[in-house]
């Protein structure tokens, strides 16, 4: 039986034996939407985790879903199964209030330090002149690219064109999140993006537009996963700099 008759049948008499089925032909759905979605790369949770949140919201859309409903159970499901994950991602985001303060903290000393040295600073003179060691710079840069991996799949509705990740567009390899800049600072953000170095517009086309995982862009370009996470980290708190906004995390 195709997936709507099993639902069908389910909610015309729920048996254990229908929800199995519903589950077993749902299951590539739910990998898949694992698959595409950008999450930050953290210990707290791996693959299979979402995937099992991933079935919960399943299993609440079954319960859920009328007959009478005109939209297949499918594309209902979808967005339930989406819905689940994100939140759950949410739940595991403890990042401090220090954290938040500080990247603000850090954008203001790239855009001084632009300023004054006439290029982009490097990494140690940005940790001193917010008086930070560098290993404590380093792993901020890297809840910086974790924060922002997680807040562009955060607006979402089932009206698709609300994510963020479906607004990319290939133009000239260019960050990816302009939807969520008034369209005046559009401009501002491609000429920012024109001052990178081409080593950086690659990695942020990669892992945008591309959507290469951090070891899929580490191994390209002969990197750690840690050092791409940093350095996406960075680029994205230059680039704020450069507009004089900071809205992504």
């Amino acid at each position: 039986m195709a997936l709507q008759e099993l639902v069908f049948a389910y909610k015309s008499k729920p048996t254990s034996l229908l929800k199995n089925q519903i589950l077993t032909h749902s299951i590539p759905l739910v990998k898949s939407i694992v698959s595409k979605i950008k999450s930050p790369q953290t210990p707290l949770w791996d693959r299979d985790d979402l995937v099992n949140i991933g079935i919960i919201g399943l299993l609440q859309a079954l319960e859920s879903y009328s007959l009478h409903k005109e939209v297949q159970f499918n594309t209902f499901a979808y967005y339930r199964i989406r819905g689940s994950i994100i939140d759950y991602l949410r739940s595991i985001d403890e990042l401090s209030r220090t954290n938040r303060s500080r990247y603000g903290a850090v954008q203001q000393a790239i855009n001084d330090l632009q300023q004054r040295l006439g290029r982009a600073p490097h990494d140690f003179e940005v940790a001193t002149e917010i008086d930070l060691n560098i290993k404590d710079y380093y792993k901020l840069l890297t809840n910086v690219q974790q924060r922002v991996a997680l807040s562009l799949d955060m607006d979402f509705s089932s009206d698709s064109d609300h994510s963020l990740l479906n607004r990319i567009e290939n133009n000239n390899l260019e960050l990816p999140d302009q939807g969520i800049l008034d369209h005046e600072n559009a401009q501002e953000l491609k000429n920012a993006i024109q001052k990178l170095s081409e080593r950086e517009r690659i990695i942020l086309a990669l892992y945008y537009y591309e959507e290469y995982t951090l070891r899929e862009i580490a191994e390209t370009l002969s990197l750690s996963e840690a050092r791409i996470s940093q350095i996406i980290g960075k680029l994205l708190l230059t680039l704020k700099s450069s507009l004089q906004e900071y809205a992504l995390v």
